[in-house]
């Protein structure tokens, strides 16, 4: 943001409604992709997300004007990642493994913590140094090189490889037996279309519909209100304030954008710690009381912050940085299992869901932080308004009910006349 304002001139709000739609648009995409993937496949909408990131940040060194910002970072972008984002990883531990779901949920969650402690740095110090075009085309190249690895390498089920999800027995696996009992069906021939384990891609039924169905489902049920606006205030308080607003913010008080984009790299490196022993924790412990406590830290964090950052970097800062890293996206893991507990095999179409209520939190807090930062010329009350929504959300993660809802009960009436 800090070069495209010395560019172009670009008001705050501008660059900060362009960033609003691309992370809108990525928890928006969410649920919609989960189906896409049901139904097509995970490599087929993998690859297709990752060119729609390569055409928008390869597109916009074109840009003259903001709302080309608004296309390329705003839509492209915000589609393309939104098609890999957590479901993706929902998705993936869903079908591959049987145990150790959370774990897997907190190591891929981590994924995410990895690019931005790889790439972060040298694209912030070539945007400082060089331009902000040679940044983003870096970023285009690196998602377009990456789509043959994903298409030769990813694969939609266990039954695809000849081999059984992760703490599967052989008959939950797919494993069938010949009613004389004497010939067993190896793994290597049963498909991800036969294998009894194996989710249906329902092809008879469009993606969209899928989605919806999963939304109308979930939405009579007062815990995915609850999880979904705690996680509305999580996705506020990290891609919408932190991730957004934390660089211009620490550049405000003289610290060089580079160096704040170096503090932001380390809470990639703590996140990956973070969310992985979240997802461990998550697999011995209520996950509800994990989210009450990763919520109240990161409110006592927000709420220190106007008088942590400066123009150099000093101990609680980097306190501050380490606390907020482990917490980042520790949120992930055991929501994703609550999901699953609740609502049984509809859960990662309603994590989507849940997700895009991230996504809309943060779209709604990055902009409403670069207005604020237009208008008093500071964020002071913008880190303690994420504070304060913190408190709100540790309450409702409280009063979440573990209970799993029947998703195969007797149609109404008006269902079965329709």
């Amino acid at each position: 943001m800090v070069p495209l304002h010395a560019d172009f001139g670009w008001s705050m709000s501008s660059m900060s409604l362009a960033v609003s739609v691309n992370l809108l648009l990525y928890g928006l995409t969410a649920p919609f992709a989960a189906a896409l993937m049901d139904r097509f496949g995970i490599r087929q909408v993998v690859a297709a997300a990752l060119a729609l990131v390569a055409l928008g940040a390869g597109g916009s060194v074109l840009m003259t004007a903001s709302w080309q910002l608004l296309i390329f970072w705003g839509v492209l972008i915000g589609l393309g990642t939104g098609s890999m984002a957590l479901v993706f990883a929902a998705t993936i531990a869903d079908r591959w493994f049987v145990t150790r779901r959370g774990l897997v949920m907190g190591i891929l969650t981590a994924g995410s913590a990895t690019g931005q402690l790889i790439f972060l740095p040298p694209v912030a110090t070539i945007a400082e140094s060089t331009g902000w075009k040679p940044a983003s085309l870096l970023i285009g190249i690196v998602a377009m090189a990456a789509v043959p690895l994903v298409w030769f390498v990813l694969r939609d089920h266990p039954p695809d490889l000849g081999v059984r999800p992760y703490g599967a027995d052989e008959e939950s696996a797919g494993l069938t037996t010949e009613p004389d009992g004497d010939t067993e069906t190896d793994l290597s021939t049963t498909t991800a279309e036969t294998a009894p384990n194996a989710p249906a891609r329902r092809r008879g039924t469009g993606a969209t519909r899928l989605a919806f169905d999963g939304l109308f489902f979930a939405a009579r049920h007062r815990s995915f209100w609850a999880l979904a606006i705690a996680v509305a205030i999580c996705g506020a308080t990290t891609n919408g304030l932190i991730g957004i607003h934390f660089i211009p913010s620490a550049h405000d008080h003289g610290m060089p954008a580079s160096t704040a984009a170096g503090l932001l790299a380390v809470v990639g490196i703590f996140d990956i710690v973070g969310t992985v022993f979240s997802g461990w924790l998550t697999d011995k412990f209520d996950p509800r009381i994990l989210l009450v406590g990763y919520y109240t830290f990161r409110g006592v964090g927000l709420l220190l912050l106007p008088w942590l950052l400066s123009d150099t970097v000093h101990p609680s800062m980097i306190l501050f940085i380490v606390v907020y890293g482990l917490d980042w996206v520790a949120t992930v893991p055991p929501t994703a299992a609550l999901c699953r507990e609740i609502f049984g095999d509809n859960g990662t179409i309603v994590f989507g869901w849940v997700f895009a209520a991230h996504q809309i939190g943060a779209a709604g807090a990055a902009f409403a932080a670069g207005a604020v930062r237009d208008a008093f010329g500071e964020y002071t009350y913008t880190w303690w308004g994420g504070a304060a929504m913190c408190v709100i959300a540790a309450a409702l993660s409280f009063v979440v009910r573990r209970r799993l809802v029947d998703d195969r009960r007797e149609p109404t009436t008006a269902e079965a006349v329709a």
